[in-house]
């Protein structure tokens, strides 16, 4: 009996402990998915790692809810198994209907859209708004807004969807309150302060942001001072830290730069190694600018090795690596540089990448570059492309890149990154000056056409003495050739009662076309049509001016070249520029002329904020035959073009009324030396002292007439200025004083310019 009853109990035992076996190691016969709305059964199942027909396997089944959760698909799951069947219980995430920024006053919707990720239609998870809310913190810190605060809003609604708010609470902006530097002895500490990005907190920078604290522009400012020690001679100049310090009353931060100045250093020699076959390095001498003596400067250095680049690219070397071995002489503390010359590795351009241009056409962008898919890699190209793409002004953010291909080790891909931003304008404007007197302006105008890069204006202007229409559009790349073409329809009315007692007016169209011969030599031709009328000649003007009354018509074609070495267009601090260009009139029309001008001009940086610039022009015009040029076509100086002298205030002049005439030729030149005041470099104020002189000649058949005043004698006047690039835009105000000038000439002490665009 005993060993029938422990028997009888083994197999009770077994049978008990069965069910639980096979749920452990049975066949998964079912999976069963509930609670799933938009999600398809079959989804759910293909992000399992078990199926139907499968062992169960308690290590897969929890893979398999990992799995489900990583998708961001599903709030909650749970995976349980009932029988032979495996049972998925889903709660699945929201669906966003609507995002909205409430409370954002200093960032536009815009902005914030463009920083954050998650979108309408998407689905909503917890992890992607908290990481979104970042993402706007940062955005609002990198502003000086360190205060502000993002609460996320969900508002249910019918069919598991919800709309997002985010509540942003701005804040008040973090102000630097001091700059300081450690360690500086050459350059004070207000002198460091104008170089940095960053500035300390002034009423007069309401209108900028440069004033709040941003850690990523900190980090650019130990950038800015290395470059511009460096630039100074200062070759072993190094930024130890950068400490950004709350204030004690939590208000606003105090800024600590600890530098090692090092010693300061000038070029010594400079030598070329060249280690390539058939190359001469003493062909590439001439390009070794840098001057024995002078204070080293690395930015010279690297334009050294570009312009090496460049020329050996153009002799056949598309695979050349140029570095410049700096020796230091510290005891004669100076720096003598060879550049090495060697065969750089053979690297071909697989493709270029372009991303960020929502509007831009790729097209755009590509016809920027120096290269294109299957040329020789070359850094110096990419650094020029790179800074043709930011010229074009049609983006925030250009950055140009390169990795390695995956394909070939001998390929690498440019990848372009660009951020766009608004090219269309839409401007008013008030205004006034000595030469036209008030005015009043407005245009419109989109400077990348439907992602093109055409350009189209129309503008007008309406003053007292000037009123004027203008419609004009640009095609940069004609027929996708590097020539540029365009048209320009004009009209024009100037009351000119004051210089010579007559109204001109033009109405006239033109085409024209450009193209750059290389990187700093252009060439533009034009082909102009235009009718001018001069009307509403008073009774007492000049015989010589009412003979001038009537419609004339201009046909004539132009063609200019334009040597430009200057560093900037529109501020240039060194280089210089050479103009030249001949217009002929006859190809129909009344009048028949040719005339020939020449400009040029030199900048000199006497010091980091003191160039020099001359500057000078001369002209010469004379009609076919018995043709005679008409007065609205003559030469006069006087306003901008020779100050101290009203406009046409130097011109020949008619004894009995007065009227400026005009003459076949002018020379002209001028000496500007510009200066800070000492004011802070943001606020826009410059100073200037000036001498401007020049002359124009007699008019034409009344040269030997005994009523005309008229000499070619030299004018000259000396004057200063100051100039202010104001937040409503450029303000000039010059006081100049004829010191040579003729009796009939009319001077103007005091010149005033204010335009404005808002």
């Amino acid at each position: 009996m005993g060993l029938l009853r422990l028997a009888a109990m083994a197999v009770g035992m077994v049978l008990v402990s069965l069910p639980a076996w096979a749920q452990s190691t049975g066949t998964i016969r079912q999976i069963v998915v509930q609670g799933n709305q938009r999600v398809e059964v079959e989804t759910v199942k293909s992000y399992m790692a078990v199926a139907e027909g499968d062992p169960y396997s308690a290590e897969r089944v929890d893979r398999s809810l990992k799995t489900l959760f990583n998708t961001g698909l599903f709030a909650d799951v749970a995976i349980r198994q009932e029988g032979d069947a495996l049972v998925v219980r889903v709660v699945e995430n929201p669906i966003i209907n609507r995002i909205a920024y409430e409370g954002n006053k200093r960032i536009k919707d815009e902005q914030l859209e463009q920083e954050t990720q998650l979108r309408p239609r998407v689905v909503y998870t917890r992890t992607k708004v908290q990481n979104d809310v970042k993402r706007i913190l940062d955005l609002y810190r990198r502003q000086g807004r360190f205060a502000a605060t993002v609460e996320p809003k969900l508002i249910q609604l019918e069919q598991n969807r919800v709309d997002l708010a985010y509540e942003i609470n701005e804040g008040e902006p973090s102000y630097v309150k001091r700059i300081n530097f450690v360690g500086n002895r050459k350059y004070s500490d207000s002198r460091l302060r104008e170089v940095l990005a960053t500035k300390e907190e002034r009423w007069y920078r309401f209108l900028s942001s440069d004033d709040t604290y941003d850690p990523d522009r900190v980090t650019y400012d130990r950038e800015l001072l290395r470059r511009y020690y460096l630039k100074h001679g200062f070759a072993d100049f190094r930024v130890v830290s950068g400490v950004a310090e709350l204030t004690p009353d939590r208000g606003g931060f105090f800024i600590t730069f600890t530098v090692e100045e090092g010693d300061r250093y000038k070029f010594g020699t400079a030598t070329i190694n060249a280690n390539l076959r058939d190359l001469d390095g003493k062909e590439l001498e001439p390009l070794l600018t840098s001057v024995p003596g002078e204070w080293y400067n690395a930015d010279q250095v690297e334009d050294i090795v570009q312009n090496l680049t460049d020329a050996l690219g153009s002799k056949g070397f598309a695979f050349v690596d140029v570095r410049p071995q700096v020796n230091r002489d510290r005891e004669n503390q100076t720096i003598n540089i060879t550049y090495d010359i060697n065969e750089g590795p053979r690297v071909y351009v697989e493709r270029i990448d372009i991303t960020g241009n929502v509007r831009t056409l790729d097209k755009v962008i590509r016809r920027e570059f120096r290269l294109v898919e299957g040329d020789a890699f070359n850094t110096a190209k990419i650094r020029r492309s790179r800074q043709r793409i930011k010229d074009l002004g049609y983006f925030d953010k250009a950055e140009v890149t390169n990795v390695p291909s995956e394909t070939a080790p001998d390929r690498t891909i440019i990848k372009v990154d660009v951020q766009e931003k608004s090219t269309g304008e839409l401007s008013f404007g008030v205004g006034w000056s000595t030469v036209v007197g008030p005015l009043v302006e407005a245009s419109i105008r989109e400077r990348n056409l439907l992602g093109k890069g055409q350009d189209l204006k129309l503008a007008s202007s309406l003053g007292t003495r000037r009123n004027s229409v203008e419609l004009s559009f640009t095609e940069p790349y004609f027929l996708d050739r590097k020539l540029s073409a365009g048209f320009d329809i004009f009209s024009v009315t100037r009351k000119l009662q004051s210089e010579s007692s007559y109204d001109h007016n033009t109405l006239g169209a033109a085409l024209r076309s450009g193209y750059y011969i290389h990187e700093n030599l252009r060439q533009d031709l034009r082909y102009q049509i235009k009718r001018d009328q001069v009307e509403n000649v008073d009774s007492t003007a000049s015989l010589f001016v009412k003979e001038q009354v009537g419609t004339s018509t201009t046909s004539s074609i132009m063609q200019a070249m334009t040597w430009d070495y200057r560093d900037s267009k529109l501020e240039p601090t060194e280089g210089y520029y050479i103009k030249f260009s001949n217009e002929l009139a006859g190809l129909g029309g009344t009048q028949k002329w040719l005339r020939n001008n020449v400009s040029a001009g030199q900048y000199f940086q006497l010091d980091e904020q003191v160039v020099l610039g001359v500057s000078g022009g001369a002209g010469i015009i004379s009609g076919f035959g018995d043709d005679k040029v008409r007065i609205t076509e003559r030469y006069y100086l006087g306003g901008d073009s020779l100050r101290g002298f009203a406009s046409a205030g130097v011109s020949p002049r008619d004894k009995s009324s007065g009227d400026a005439l005009g003459g076949m030729w002018q020379a002209s030149g001028s000496v500007q030396l510009k200066f800070p005041l000492g004011l802070p470099e943001e606020l826009g104020f410059a100073g200037q002292v000036f001498t401007d002189f020049g002359s124009v000649g007699s008019t034409e058949d009344y040269a030997n007439s005994s009523t005309i005043n008229q000499k070619s004698s030299l004018r000259a006047a000396v004057g200063a200025g100051v100039t202010w690039k104001s937040p409503m835009g450029p303000v000039a105000l010059d006081l100049a004083i004829p010191v040579m000038k003729e009796s009939f000439d009319e001077d103007e002490f005091f010149s005033f310019n204010f335009g404005t665009r808002f």
